[in-house]
């Protein structure tokens, strides 16, 4: 079969599932429809917005399925009707087997850690969080199971020890695209040899988790030693981004994102939490081993600010206290 001739249906919804069919596309390869989230309301206005990927799929005409049910018959029937031969998922939703299994090259997904760590929803950020020195993508066929299909295809990159969760992600992104060509031009040639993920589990190295970010798991817990806190920091910069509660003497409790701090270790006898500052040019906060230096942070309500920024003006912050 010639890639011409080879239907594909793509699925994605985000900026990072934009690429890869643009490399489709700009390749000559048959996308015959484009499965993305429903629209939705985004930003202060409200305003109803198309995902990323329906906007580019729009602008080459490409047919675009929004299903909000994926087991929905009606669906299912208009997705058959497109006779696809591969489909192809970039970070969009976990798949029912009607879905997955429905065309005969089966369906693979292109997921952004070295499988079968990091496994979930926000690969990328964990295993920033977790100090690792490297990651990178992974494509696999999809089974009945979250990431545990057999994988197609892996391509490792360093992690720097001051990259961002965001810096990662840019990277991984400008590989999404030639890392999905490649998985295609390997299925099309019929030398594919899917790998079993249990052949690459080691007992010596447990496996490693992405859960889904929320309010719960990106909280700043003061008490863990400051390797760990910038680690944590910077893992989730610049997005959803990590986050304390402070109050201010005789006001509410509001939150604070910080965007970019660094750690200094230093023995000392203070009480973890609290903030310092010399009203000019540090915000600090003690931790077990050391010192974390506030560098960038967003007060709720506000824009990102330095230190200096927030400072100028601001006598007292020592009247803040961490929660």
């Amino acid at each position: 079969m010639r890639k011409q001739e080879l239907k594909i249906v793509y699925m994605g919804t985000p900026e990072f599932a934009v690429a890869p069919l643009q490399a489709l596309i700009d390749n000559h390869y048959n996308v015959a429809a484009v499965v993305t989230m429903p629209d939705k309301a985004m930003g202060r206005g409200l305003k109803v917005q198309a995902s990323p990927v329906k906007q580019l799929a729009r602008s080459y005409s490409l047919p675009v399925l929004q299903p909000d049910n994926l087991k929905d018959p009606v669906f299912l029937e208009k997705l058959r009707s497109y006779d696809a031969d591969l489909q192809i998922v970039v970070a969009f939703r976990m798949l029912p087997e009607a879905v997955w299994a429905m065309p005969p090259m089966g369906t693979f997904n292109l997921h952004a850690s070295l499988l079968p760590q990091y496994r979930g929803a926000a690969p990328i950020q964990w295993a920033v969080i977790n100090g690792e020195k490297q990651t990178g993508l992974s494509t696999f066929l999809l089974d009945r199971q979250m990431d545990t299909g057999r994988i197609l295809l892996q391509e490792k990159i360093a992690i720097g020890p001051d990259e961002t969760g965001g810096s990662v992600y840019s990277r991984l992104m400008e590989l999404s695209g030639p890392m999905v060509l490649r998985t295609v031009d390997l299925l099309l040639s019929g030398q594919s040899r899917p790998v079993d993920q249990n052949t690459l589990i080691k007992e010596a190295k447990p496996l490693k988790t992405a859960p889904k970010l929320n309010k719960e798991n990106t909280r700043i817990d003061w008490s863990r030693p400051g390797a760990e806190l910038y680690n944590f920091i910077r893992g989730l910069a610049p997005y959803p981004a990590a986050w304390t509660a402070w109050q201010k003497s005789g006001e509410s409790i509001q939150t604070v994102k910080i965007h970019q701090a660094a750690f200094v270790a230093q023995e000392h006898h203070m009480e973890c939490g609290k903030l310092l500052s010399d009203q000019k040019t540090y915000i600090k906060t003690p931790v077990p081993d050391g010192f974390l230096h506030w560098e960038f942070f967003q007060p709720a309500g506000k824009r990102i600010l330095s230190v200096a920024e927030f400072l100028r003006g601001r006598p007292g912050i020592e009247d803040f206290k961490l929660l």
